[in-house]
């Protein structure tokens, strides 16, 4: 594979793209209508693109995306250098509190939060 992409529906880009641009504490990397990007590592990028737009693409196979908005579609693991002041910035920024911040038996130090969408983000880090 030459690069992997990870791509969020979300129900409002520009509402999506402040958190997490706030939340990861970068810029986009890509950012116009339709698509925001964010480049987490070498060949590595979150995506953010609007349900409605996506819902173009794929509403004669599936049903609309916004239809399963709030629920959790998917988790994205991130192992960081001090992950309680990314999930707090999470939640300051309105996303909400899933799991604190604890020692896991798969051996990280992990702290779930949802965003502004319910999709499930994970701070990681090694247990010290």
């Amino acid at each position: 594979m030459n690069e992997i992409e990870f791509i969020l529906y979300v129900r409002d880009q520009g509402a999506s793209t402040n958190y997490y641009q706030n939340l990861l504490q970068m810029e986009p990397s890509l950012h116009v209508p339709g698509m925001t990007e964010f480049l987490l590592a070498e060949n590595v990028k979150l995506g953010l693109m609007p349900e409605n737009n996506i819902a173009k693409i794929i509403s004669n196979s599936l049903p609309h995306p916004n239809e399963g908005s709030g629920i959790p579609r998917c988790e994205l693991y991130l192992k960081v250098n001090n992950a309680h002041e990314y999930i707090r910035r999470g939640i300051e920024q309105g996303g909400k509190e899933i799991s604190k911040l604890q020692d896991r038996d798969w051996g990280d130090r992990v702290g779930y939060i949802s965003d502004l969408d319910g999709h499930i983000i994970v701070f990681a880090e090694k247990n010290l």
